[in-house]
Protein backbone atom coordinates (compact mmCIF):
# COMPACT_ATOMS: atom_id res chain seq x y z
CA UNK A 1 0.00 0.00 0.00
CA UNK A 2 2.61 2.53 1.05
CA UNK A 3 4.65 1.61 -2.09
CA UNK A 4 1.72 2.61 -4.35
CA UNK A 5 0.95 5.71 -2.52
CA UNK A 6 4.65 6.48 -2.82
CA UNK A 7 4.25 5.20 -7.27
CA UNK A 8 1.00 7.84 -6.96
CA UNK A 9 3.33 10.73 -5.81
CA UNK A 10 6.10 10.51 -7.34
CA UNK A 11 3.87 10.19 -10.57
CA UNK A 12 1.99 13.39 -9.70
CA UNK A 13 4.97 15.34 -8.95
CA UNK A 14 6.36 14.33 -12.09
CA UNK A 15 3.13 15.57 -14.14
CA UNK A 16 3.38 18.67 -12.18
CA UNK A 17 6.71 19.19 -12.89
CA UNK A 18 6.12 18.98 -16.64
CA UNK A 19 2.91 20.96 -16.64
CA UNK A 20 5.16 23.73 -14.93
CA UNK A 21 8.19 23.83 -17.42
CA UNK A 22 5.66 23.83 -20.52
CA UNK A 23 4.06 26.63 -18.75
CA UNK A 24 7.39 28.41 -18.72
CA UNK A 25 8.30 27.53 -21.93
CA UNK A 26 5.23 28.54 -23.21
CA UNK A 27 5.93 32.04 -21.44
CA UNK A 28 8.89 32.70 -22.47
CA UNK A 29 8.26 32.02 -26.87
CA UNK A 30 5.34 34.60 -26.34
CA UNK A 31 7.97 37.07 -25.17
CA UNK A 32 10.44 35.88 -27.77
CA UNK A 33 7.64 36.46 -30.16
CA UNK A 34 6.32 39.88 -29.39
CA UNK A 35 9.67 41.68 -28.74
CA UNK A 36 10.37 40.07 -32.53
CA UNK A 37 7.49 41.51 -33.37
CA UNK A 38 8.31 45.14 -31.96
CA UNK A 39 10.84 45.12 -34.82
CA UNK A 40 7.40 45.81 -36.76
CA UNK A 41 6.71 49.05 -34.73
CA UNK A 42 7.64 52.68 -35.07
CA UNK A 43 7.18 55.12 -32.02
CA UNK A 44 6.44 58.79 -32.93
CA UNK A 45 5.55 61.41 -31.08
CA UNK A 46 1.68 61.24 -31.45
CA UNK A 47 0.47 57.66 -32.51
CA UNK A 48 2.15 54.07 -33.37
CA UNK A 49 2.84 53.12 -36.99
CA UNK A 50 2.47 49.85 -37.21
CA UNK A 51 4.52 48.20 -40.40
CA UNK A 52 1.98 45.43 -41.80
CA UNK A 53 3.98 44.63 -44.50
CA UNK A 54 6.71 43.39 -41.94
CA UNK A 55 3.77 41.57 -39.52
CA UNK A 56 2.81 39.77 -43.43
CA UNK A 57 5.81 38.33 -43.87
CA UNK A 58 6.08 37.38 -40.33
CA UNK A 59 2.53 35.93 -40.52
CA UNK A 60 0.78 35.86 -44.00
CA UNK A 61 -2.43 35.79 -41.67
CA UNK A 62 -1.90 38.82 -40.02
CA UNK A 63 -4.87 41.43 -40.58
CA UNK A 64 -4.81 43.81 -37.97
CA UNK A 65 -3.55 44.91 -34.40
CA UNK A 66 -5.63 45.61 -31.43
CA UNK A 67 -5.11 47.95 -28.35
CA UNK A 68 -7.08 47.75 -25.02
CA UNK A 69 -6.60 51.07 -23.05
CA UNK A 70 -5.38 50.05 -19.46
CA UNK A 71 -4.71 46.41 -19.99
CA UNK A 72 -1.72 43.89 -21.67
CA UNK A 73 -3.72 43.47 -24.77
CA UNK A 74 -1.55 45.16 -27.50
CA UNK A 75 -1.21 42.48 -30.26
CA UNK A 76 -1.45 41.81 -33.96
CA UNK A 77 -4.34 39.89 -34.88
CA UNK A 78 -5.13 36.81 -37.26
CA UNK A 79 -7.04 34.86 -38.83
CA UNK A 80 -7.26 31.75 -40.79
CA UNK A 81 -9.36 29.17 -41.84
CA UNK A 82 -10.73 27.55 -38.50
CA UNK A 83 -11.36 28.56 -35.26
CA UNK A 84 -8.94 25.97 -33.49
CA UNK A 85 -5.16 26.40 -35.55
CA UNK A 86 -4.49 30.03 -32.76
CA UNK A 87 -5.89 28.33 -29.94
CA UNK A 88 -2.25 25.83 -29.36
CA UNK A 89 -0.34 27.94 -31.72
CA UNK A 90 1.65 31.21 -31.62
CA UNK A 91 2.01 33.70 -34.10
CA UNK A 92 5.48 32.09 -35.75
CA UNK A 93 2.98 29.19 -36.17
CA UNK A 94 4.85 27.25 -33.30
CA UNK A 95 2.65 24.47 -31.43
CA UNK A 96 2.00 26.39 -27.91
CA UNK A 97 -0.79 26.06 -25.45
CA UNK A 98 -0.72 30.32 -25.12
CA UNK A 99 -2.22 30.12 -28.73
CA UNK A 100 -2.61 33.84 -30.27
CA UNK A 101 -5.26 36.54 -30.54
CA UNK A 102 -7.22 35.47 -33.44
CA UNK A 103 -10.59 36.70 -35.71
CA UNK A 104 -13.45 34.42 -36.08
CA UNK A 105 -12.60 32.84 -39.03
CA UNK A 106 -15.80 33.59 -40.50
CA UNK A 107 -15.39 37.32 -40.03
CA UNK A 108 -15.04 39.64 -43.14
CA UNK A 109 -14.08 42.73 -40.74
CA UNK A 110 -15.26 45.64 -41.08
CA UNK A 111 -18.09 44.50 -43.10
CA UNK A 112 -20.43 42.23 -40.38
CA UNK A 113 -21.87 43.03 -37.62
CA UNK A 114 -20.45 41.14 -35.16
CA UNK A 115 -16.25 41.22 -35.48
CA UNK A 116 -15.26 38.38 -32.43
CA UNK A 117 -11.83 38.14 -31.73
CA UNK A 118 -10.34 35.59 -29.16
CA UNK A 119 -7.50 34.74 -26.89
CA UNK A 120 -6.61 32.74 -23.77
CA UNK A 121 -7.37 33.76 -20.36
CA UNK A 122 -3.25 33.28 -19.10
CA UNK A 123 -2.08 33.74 -16.07
CA UNK A 124 1.03 35.80 -16.75
CA UNK A 125 -1.37 38.33 -18.00
CA UNK A 126 -0.43 37.74 -21.73
CA UNK A 127 -2.98 37.08 -24.78
CA UNK A 128 -6.10 38.43 -23.04
CA UNK A 129 -5.44 37.40 -19.46
CA UNK A 130 -5.75 41.42 -18.28
CA UNK A 131 -9.18 41.33 -19.85
CA UNK A 132 -10.85 40.58 -16.36
CA UNK A 133 -9.91 44.46 -15.31
CA UNK A 134 -12.98 45.17 -17.37
CA UNK A 135 -15.14 44.28 -14.83
CA UNK A 136 -13.75 46.26 -12.38
CA UNK A 137 -15.26 49.66 -10.96
CA UNK A 138 -12.11 51.70 -11.46
CA UNK A 139 -11.37 50.67 -14.95
CA UNK A 140 -14.91 51.21 -15.84
CA UNK A 141 -15.17 54.62 -13.93
CA UNK A 142 -11.81 56.03 -16.07
CA UNK A 143 -13.52 56.74 -19.63
CA UNK A 144 -10.32 56.69 -21.27
CA UNK A 145 -10.13 52.95 -20.74
CA UNK A 146 -13.48 52.25 -22.86
CA UNK A 147 -11.63 52.91 -26.44
CA UNK A 148 -10.45 49.66 -28.31
CA UNK A 149 -8.38 50.16 -31.61
CA UNK A 150 -8.05 48.27 -33.92
CA UNK A 151 -5.01 48.99 -36.70
CA UNK A 152 -5.14 47.20 -40.06
CA UNK A 153 -2.97 48.30 -42.87
CA UNK A 154 -5.93 50.23 -45.00
CA UNK A 155 -6.88 52.04 -42.07
CA UNK A 156 -7.36 52.45 -37.94
CA UNK A 157 -11.02 51.57 -36.43
CA UNK A 158 -11.75 53.03 -33.42
CA UNK A 159 -14.53 51.33 -31.43
CA UNK A 160 -16.48 52.15 -28.12
CA UNK A 161 -17.21 49.64 -25.08
CA UNK A 162 -20.83 49.37 -24.13
CA UNK A 163 -20.70 46.38 -22.50
CA UNK A 164 -19.15 43.95 -20.29
CA UNK A 165 -20.11 40.62 -18.18
CA UNK A 166 -19.29 37.14 -17.92
CA UNK A 167 -21.58 34.26 -18.65
CA UNK A 168 -22.22 30.60 -19.11
CA UNK A 169 -20.42 28.96 -22.46
CA UNK A 170 -22.83 29.94 -25.25
CA UNK A 171 -22.49 30.60 -29.24
CA UNK A 172 -25.35 33.57 -29.39
CA UNK A 173 -22.53 36.26 -28.19
CA UNK A 174 -20.33 34.97 -31.26
CA UNK A 175 -22.89 35.24 -34.09
CA UNK A 176 -21.40 36.73 -36.71
CA UNK A 177 -24.77 38.42 -38.52
CA UNK A 178 -28.01 38.24 -37.68
CA UNK A 179 -31.51 39.94 -39.83
CA UNK A 180 -32.71 43.33 -38.85
CA UNK A 181 -35.05 42.74 -36.07
CA UNK A 182 -32.60 39.86 -34.43
CA UNK A 183 -29.95 42.29 -34.80
CA UNK A 184 -32.12 44.56 -32.64
CA UNK A 185 -32.69 42.00 -29.85
CA UNK A 186 -29.47 40.99 -29.76
CA UNK A 187 -27.93 44.35 -29.16
CA UNK A 188 -30.04 45.28 -26.32
CA UNK A 189 -29.72 41.43 -25.12
CA UNK A 190 -25.58 41.95 -24.23
CA UNK A 191 -25.99 45.10 -23.55
CA UNK A 192 -28.59 44.27 -20.86
CA UNK A 193 -26.07 41.79 -19.43
CA UNK A 194 -23.51 44.43 -18.97
CA UNK A 195 -21.83 44.30 -15.25
CA UNK A 196 -21.81 48.36 -15.81
CA UNK A 197 -23.92 50.42 -17.60
CA UNK A 198 -21.57 52.55 -20.36
CA UNK A 199 -24.77 54.33 -21.50
CA UNK A 200 -24.12 53.91 -25.28
CA UNK A 201 -26.77 54.29 -27.92
CA UNK A 202 -26.73 51.67 -30.44
CA UNK A 203 -29.49 50.64 -33.44
CA UNK A 204 -29.70 48.36 -35.91
CA UNK A 205 -26.75 50.38 -38.06
CA UNK A 206 -24.32 49.67 -35.23
CA UNK A 207 -21.15 47.74 -35.91
CA UNK A 208 -19.75 46.03 -32.71
CA UNK A 209 -16.56 44.13 -31.79
CA UNK A 210 -16.83 41.34 -29.26
CA UNK A 211 -13.99 40.13 -27.40
CA UNK A 212 -14.50 36.81 -25.98
CA UNK A 213 -12.08 34.45 -23.57
CA UNK A 214 -12.54 32.27 -20.43
CA UNK A 215 -13.55 33.58 -17.41
CA UNK A 216 -13.95 29.98 -15.61
CA UNK A 217 -14.35 26.29 -16.44
CA UNK A 218 -17.73 26.55 -17.93
CA UNK A 219 -17.94 30.47 -18.51
CA UNK A 220 -16.68 33.28 -20.58
CA UNK A 221 -15.81 36.49 -20.02
CA UNK A 222 -17.06 39.00 -23.12
CA UNK A 223 -16.40 42.52 -23.74
CA UNK A 224 -18.56 44.43 -26.62
CA UNK A 225 -17.72 47.58 -28.29
CA UNK A 226 -19.27 49.71 -30.68
CA UNK A 227 -17.59 51.65 -33.99
CA UNK A 228 -17.55 54.90 -33.56
CA UNK A 229 -14.93 55.91 -36.26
Amino acid sequence: MKKILLISCVTIFICSSIFIIKWDQDNKHTKEVLSTLNNGIIPSEKKTIIDFDYLIKQNKDTIGWITVNNTNIDYPIVQTKNNKFYLNHSFDKRYTDAGWIFMDYRNDFPNDQNTIIYGHDRKDNSMFGTLKKVLKKDWYNDKTNHIITIYTKEKNYTFKVFSAYHIKTEDYYITPNFEKDEYKKFLKTIQKRSTHNYKVKLDENSKILTLSTCYTKNEKLVLHAVLVF
